[in-house]
């Protein structure tokens, strides 16, 4: 969507901050770890210039001229405020790779439109996967936060992927390209795949994020992942509640420098190093990663790090892939309890791939090393049972340096035992076993 053309239609008001109260700025206090790089902390916006984002109000007409307007007349210095008890509509992808040195102050709910045709012709593809997202955040020095809510409109993706799985389905919250910036204190409900989506980014850190929105009918919320990063570094994710039914976080190829600390997670497959792996012609790396001070709940996994073998494999129709290269190095996962977890910790280089014999006929390209899981603590669920973990590396050359110390997790029955292919059990504080579950 082009400004010219918006300038025509949309309406705005620019007004005085004492006529409409603007949020104050979240403090960031990281528990227990500061990131590797200092917090972005740019000087206060002026007040003078506030952009006040009119709607429709009707709950059905597209507001998304009006923020487009909002965002191009307060950038570089100014704050965009969408108003308390206001819904907006957004029916229009909108491209906000722009923006430099603005606050975003979301008091009210954005709510995307239930147009499914027109969003999987319209928002914009990452090249990753299936990722497309309604909008695409991106520029430097932005502040996003508010106490309001996005709002994906997700039952109806959600009914739609059950007849369709090559549905196109937007993440919530795109970003592309951002950097120096915090997004923190917003509500994200019923997002139609991942809840974040942070691609290309340096320097970001998400704080007190609340996640939530399960389907209504029997279909489920598939792939709503809290936060995926790819091609990112020094991001920062803390202090933030999700219930979800896919990974809490997922670091996707090439994120580095990652800290991830004080959530707690519901519900969800784990914080995920990966999928990794997938396309042949790909180096992926994931490296640097700190996951700290986690309460993981009736989830399938704790601590997980998936890698697709050397061989073609399919997860389903619609994820597949195996063969490429990389390394995954230099990860930490420590003080997680885990309560009702399938498995505490899971390390596959099988992912996608049923059979055990097969993957290690065909070793995984991407090596992993320098890994440490510690300090955990908790009951898993009753279906692995007797196996509180599971860690299986297709073969002892591209996988080793892994520790689980000081591992206090137990099966329902007080078992600790885990399935070990291709480790050294001297370095796991589990009983090994040779007993595959999974």
């Amino acid at each position: 969507m082009r400004l010219p053309a918006l300038l025509l239609t949309a309406a705005l008001s620019l007004t005085a901050a004492l006529e409409y109260p603007l949020s104050q700025r979240p403090k960031l206090l990281p528990m227990p770890y500061s990131p590797r790089l200092p917090f972005p902390n740019p000087p206060r916006r002026s007040s003078s210039r506030v952009c006040v984002v009119n709607t429709h109000g009707d709950g059905t007409t597209d507001d998304s001229l009006s923020i487009l307007f909002a965002f191009h007349q307060c950038n570089d210095g100014g704050h965009v405020l969408f108003l308390r008890d206001v819904t907006y509509i957004v029916g229009a992808a909108m491209d906000l790779t722009f923006l430099k040195h603005v606050d975003v102050d979301i008091q009210g709910r954005i709510q995307f439109s239930n147009d499914t045709q027109y969003w999987q012709e319209n928002s914009f593809r990452f090249g990753f996967q299936n990722v497309t997202s309604f909008f695409v955040l991106g520029g430097e020095d932005v502040w996003v936060y508010g106490g309001g809510t996005l709002d994906g409109n997700g039952q109806v993706w959600y009914d739609e992927y059950a007849r369709d799985v090559f549905t196109l389905r937007p993440v919530l919250f795109g970003v592309d390209g951002l950097r120096d910036s915090v997004v923190s204190d917003l509500k994200l409900r019923w997002s139609p795949q991942y809840y974040h989506f942070v691609a290309n980014s340096s320097n970001v850190v998400f704080n007190n994020i609340d996640i939530a929105g399960d389907s209504r009918s029997q279909n489920s919320a598939k792939n709503t992942d809290g936060w995926d990063t790819y091609r990112s570094r020094d991001v920062t994710i803390m202090n933030s509640v999700i219930d979800n039914s896919d990974d809490c976080v997922s670091f996707k190829p090439n994120s580095t420098d990652i800290l991830v600390q004080s959530l707690v997670c519901n519900g969800s497959h784990g914080i995920s190093v990966g999928s990794l792996g997938q396309y042949v012609e790909e180096f992926d790396i994931v490296e640097s990663i700190m996951v700290s001070n986690i309460s993981m709940s009736n989830g399938s996994d704790g601590a997980r790090i998936k890698v697709w073998p050397n061989a073609p494999s399919a997860m389903s129709p619609d994820l597949q892939g195996g063969g490429g290269s990389g390394r995954v190095r230099n990860i930490t996962y420590e003080d997680m309890t885990v309560n009702n977890v399938d498995y505490a910790v899971q390390i596959t280089q099988c992912y996608g791939q049923r059979s055990l014999s097969l993957c290690q006929q065909h070793p995984s390209r991407l090596t992993i090393d320098d890994v440490t899981f510690r300090r955990f603590k908790g009951t898993t669920s009753q279906k692995y049972q007797p196996l509180i973990a599971s860690f299986a590396c297709s073969s002892a050359e591209v996988c080793n340096g892994i520790y689980a110390l000081d591992m206090d997790v137990v099966s329902p029955s007080g078992t600790r035992q885990a399935f070990c292919m291709n480790q050294d059990p001297r370095k796991l504080d589990v009983e090994c076993t040779d007993n595959y579950k999974g």
